[in-house]
């Protein structure tokens, strides 16, 4: 836990209901140790979706389809939805999950494969990112990502703090998990020094960066 304990408790328990079908899908996922969203970040999703209104959402990471669940009930009523998920334990359950949505679109297989398809094929960018997928693959999501978010776009990562030990130095850090602490790192430091995207970290959950992309750079 990035933050005290007892002021997220608190702050959770000042949160809104989610609707019923995401409460039993929550309560499932809790119960059978599926990893879905957290609370404050379903709080910042709800918050984001609603303050920036966007029509064409791509999600990386679909899982059991929860987050993609949330974010289509803050969204607008015309979005659509886009979400990507290649584990066939995850798809199974997020197949049933999501059929009877027809705005949402799951496409199933390696992110880094159909990210490739989508930037090669899909010809209106999308005005809001999520992702949420393989911590150690974020950095080469990114290319593709450039390509498919519009201009004054927002991509949302989660999962960028690794439990706060992101600031630990690599050699305090077990050797097995060096990867992807330096994988993390390179793509905290792109993001937070590329000129085509203005981005914020913020302790929320497990951490997320906020970036909000303008391909010319420079001011909004």
């Amino acid at each position: 836990m990035i933050v005290n304990e007892h002021i997220e408790d608190y702050i959770n328990s000042l949160a809104g209901d989610i609707p019923e079908e995401l409460d039993r899908l929550e309560k499932w996922a809790l119960d059978n140790k599926v990893p879905i969203i957290r609370k404050p970040m379903q709080s910042l999703l709800a918050f984001l979706l609603k303050e920036r209104n966007p029509r064409n959402i791509l999600e990386i990471g679909t899982a059991i389809g929860f987050s993609t669940l949330l974010i289509e009930h803050y969204a607008p009523c015309d979005a659509k939805i886009t979400t990507i998920e290649k584990v066939e334990m995850r798809l199974k359950h997020a197949r049933k999950n999501l059929k009877d949505h027809p705005n949402i679109t799951l496409i199933e297989g390696d992110a880094l494969e159909k990210l490739e398809m989508l930037s090669t094929n899909h010809t209106e960018g999308y005005d809001f990112i999520f992702l949420d997928a393989a911590k150690g693959q974020y950095m080469s999501f990114l290319n593709s990502i450039r390509k498919l978010i519009s201009d004054k776009g927002i991509l949302v990562t989660d999962n960028v703090l690794l439990e706060g030990s992101i600031a630990e130095s690599k050699f305090s850090i077990e050797r097995r998990d060096r990867t992807i602490h330096k994988r993390m790192r390179d793509y905290l430091y792109e993001l937070t020094h590329s000129e085509d995207f203005m981005t914020v970290v913020l302790p929320v959950g497990d951490g997320v960066a906020l970036s909000y992309f303008n391909k010319n750079g420079g001011d909004a």
